[in-house]
């Protein structure tokens, strides 16, 4: 079993080290996510959540898509020896996870206050930019082309039909709708920007939020870690607790496997979207699927099964230039599509499964109409229920052809990458390469594939109380082939 690597508070020459949050299971949609938005280094995982070092602004950092929260680093170390020694000393331990190196403290809580004073600045900065006033000519010329503007607007809109419209004003409305949490967050951003300097170490509010998993667990509540974690801050900076409105929020986590300490940069969970009113899948599982589907320019995007559609939601605030299609009203167009064969791109759909949804015996049939209505080399990107899986792998085990080469059609054909499932790791720390296709990387069992789809990938991922598979398969041929 690999060792936990120790970050005690030391900083890389040039960025700073977060960690994110993430369902089990989407670590390796967020580590890829890091390495392609935020151009980040030192990319490592444990079981849940995900560390990198980056020079990315705020900006950028809440762009990510696949984590649940993001958090300054502050420490990252072994487990508290909780078996072999007694109350009192395992007090001591966490007490000493702020008195052993008080530096990395200070400097993380520094690094925060600049990132969100910088963000501040620049927020102040667009406003007033935004509202200089113009010269005489140049309103003139800005009136102008704003009228002719109008104009061509209001001719094309005059051409559509009434539902585009709706759906416009629709969308409209989600952009200018701003969530009680984002209000909370500007409050938030603006309390930690009119707080006193980490130095300044008497006036700094501070709350701990403390989480115990495993062994530690049974010995502690989270609230006695915590109650000690903000008497030992107390004593070593000097900081005042305020449960209701604090400068500063500590996130601590300890469990069988690592200890965690960190700050969370934003009130307002990553996951939480605005232009998503009602909750429906998980935001995070939906946008892991649509990075699966390969999403191109002017693609047709099919959900025939889209429910309250944050699937498509999700790949449209990626990818804009896309047709997207979504139904979802009786179970009878699931298995009769009203569109010709070969005229999609891509297949995305959340499969319901569950007590209200009674589909196992039907998933081969709907999986069938859409292998009828695929583009050839076209893309299906699935969430099953580990039923629904069981059913598609059982049947096509049993009756698999052979190939021209006279072997099972289950085995991957030459070029196409073998299912993955990085996220059952043990929950051990160790450095991820930047291929997730890397020889190394385990799936649980293989795919068979299904008429003329062949498995590409699949992840088991976390639903909460459920887990399910994210399935990945390309039409490789014509289905009467």
């Amino acid at each position: 079993m690999a060792a936990v690597p120790t970050d005690s508070g030391s900083r890389p020459a040039a960025g700073a080290r977060f960690f994110c949050t993430a369902g089990r299971g989407l670590e390796p949609f967020l580590m890829r996510e890091v390495r392609a938005r935020l151009a980040a280094t030192q990319v490592e995982y444990i079981s849940g959540k995900v560390f990198f070092t980056t020079c990315s602004d705020l900006n950028m950092l809440k762009k990510l898509k696949s984590a649940e929260r993001l958090f300054l680093l502050i420490k990252k170390q072994f487990p508290l020896n909780v078996s072999s020694v007694s109350k009192g000393k395992i007090l001591n331990e966490i007490e000493r996870l702020i008195n052993g190196d008080p530096e990395s403290w200070l400097n993380t809580v520094s690094t925060w206050k600049n990132l969100l004073e910088l963000d501040a600045k620049e927020d102040k900065l667009f406003q007033r930019a935004a509202n200089l006033p113009k010269r005489k000519g140049e309103e003139n010329d800005i009136n102008a082309k704003k009228l002719k503007t109008e104009q061509l607007q209001e001719l094309q809109e005059n051409r559509e039909c009434q539902p585009e419209k709706q759906i416009e004003e629709e969308t409209q409305e989600q952009g200018d709708f701003l969530t009680k949490r984002e209000k909370s967050q500007e409050a938030f951003q603006n309390n930690v920007v009119k707080a006193p300097d980490a130095q300044n170490q008497n006036k700094l509010t501070f709350r701990v939020s403390c989480r115990c998993s495993g062994v530690i667990a049974k010995a502690f509540t989270a609230q006695e870690v915590g109650r000690v974690t903000g008497i030992a801050l107390m004593k070593q900076f000097g900081w005042k607790a305020d449960l209701r409105n604090p400068n500063l929020e500590i996130f601590l986590h300890l469990n069988d496997i690592y200890s965690v300490v960190g700050i969370p940069v934003f009130r307002v969970p990553l996951a939480s979207r605005v232009y998503i009113r009602t909750a429906g899948l998980r935001s995070t599982v939906a946008w892991a699927m649509a990075t699966l589907a390969d999403i191109q320019a002017g693609a047709f995007v099919l959900d025939p099964m889209c429910g309250l559609g944050t699937v498509l939601l999700e790949a449209a605030k990626e990818w804009p230039d896309v047709y997207y299609v979504g139904a979802d009203v009786s179970g009878s167009q699931l298995l009769d599509l009203p569109l010709p064969s070969e005229s999609v791109d891509v297949i995305i759909s959340d499969i319901p499964f569950g007590k209200k949804f009674k589909l196992e015996k039907d998933i081969k049939s709907i999986l069938q109409e859409m292998e009828r209505v695929l583009h050839v080399g076209g893309t299906i990107v699935l969430l099953l229920s580990e039923e629904h899986h069981r059913r598609l792998k059982d049947g096509e085990q049993r009756s698999s052809p052979l190939n021209s080469k006279g072997s099972r059609t289950d085995e991957p054909e030459p070029g196409v990458k073998k299912c993955l499932n990085p996220g059952e790791k043990t929950g051990m720390s160790e450095t991820v390469p930047s291929s997730f296709q890397s020889s190394n990387q385990e799936c649980l069992d293989r795919m068979p594939p299904f008429g003329s789809l062949v498995p590409v990938e699949r992840h088991k991922v976390s639903l909460g109380r459920t887990d399910a598979f994210i399935c990945k398969y390309r039409k490789l041929h014509s289905s009467g082939l």
